[in-house]
């Protein structure tokens, strides 16, 4: 047996399961601020994949990249398409969706088309997550849904650099009151690059979905390169990743050629 309640803040549902005796009740939705003296609950959220891949020897990546920008526009595919900084012949997807199935239903079936036949994908820097929250956004769904999109499309932002990480489990041994600690220190240096409009992030959780076990996606974009690196260094003084981090990258650092608002 279950109830189901409509939620008035952000139109979500919450389903109320009968508990099973001696089993934890599991909750999948996201949680953000109180907003009108609610709390805000949703179990929606955004799914990004980076694909990287390298064209033949014979192709001009540039116009692969047109013809790719062309077809995620004719069939509504949102998505980004990147030059490879880090490799002459390289170009990077990246697409969205709170369905992840585009990935397979929508995504996939673009490496068919003739043109795309050829390419080498880099699985070394394939990448996806989700959107997640820290439990205290003001707008919920802007932070989880929205937020991500409009950073990734913006004009003022060519620069785009991905990464995924994954942090030791001394970190998840931490009582709360510590994480949060150490989480407020790396938010706040964040908060300053984006209040100065040198970056803003994209962060998604990747559990149980990367090849790599790694466990959180990261995303920096901005108007100018050198910011994006100045941040990660910045980062590297923080307790989380100085003590905390076991693993982070490849690096993926992409310059922005196409936009696919979908």
């Amino acid at each position: 047996m279950s109830t189901t309640t409509q939620r008035p803040e952000g139109g979500t549902s919450e389903t109320t399961e009968a508990k099973q005796p001696g089993l934890p009740k599991i909750d999948v939705n996201e949680y953000g601020g109180k907003k009108e003296g609610v709390r805000q609950s949703m179990n929606r959220r955004l799914f990004m994949q980076l694909l990287a891949f390298d064209v033949p020897v014979n192709v001009n990546a540039n116009d692969v990249a047109s013809e790719l920008g062309k077809l995620l526009r004719s069939r509504n595919i949102p998505g980004v398409i990147y030059a490879d900084t880090m490799s002459p012949r390289g170009l990077g997807l990246l697409t969205w969706s709170q369905d992840p199935s585009l990935f397979v239903r929508d995504v996939r079936p673009l490496f068919t088309e003739e043109f795309l036949r050829s390419v080498t994908l880099r699985q070394d820097m394939a990448m996806i997550g989700r959107s997640y929250s820290t439990g205290h956004e003001p707008d919920l769904e802007f932070a989880l849904l929205k937020r991500p999109i409009n950073n990734v499309l913006s004009e003022s932002y060519p620069w785009h650099v991905w990464y995924p990480l994954r942090r030791t489990g001394e970190f998840a041994r931490l009582e709360p009151i510590d994480q949060s600690h150490i989480l407020r220190e790396h938010a706040s240096i964040g908060m300053a690059y984006g209040a100065q409009e040198l970056a803003h992030d994209i962060r998604l959780a990747c559990h149980g979905l990367d090849a790599q076990d790694n466990e959180f996606v990261i995303g920096l974009v901005g108007p100018e390169l050198h910011p994006l690196s100045h941040l990660v260094q910045a980062m590297r003084k923080t307790r989380q990743t100085s003590e905390f981090i076991a693993k982070m990258g490849p690096f993926f650092v992409g310059y922005v050629l196409e936009r696919s608002s979908g």
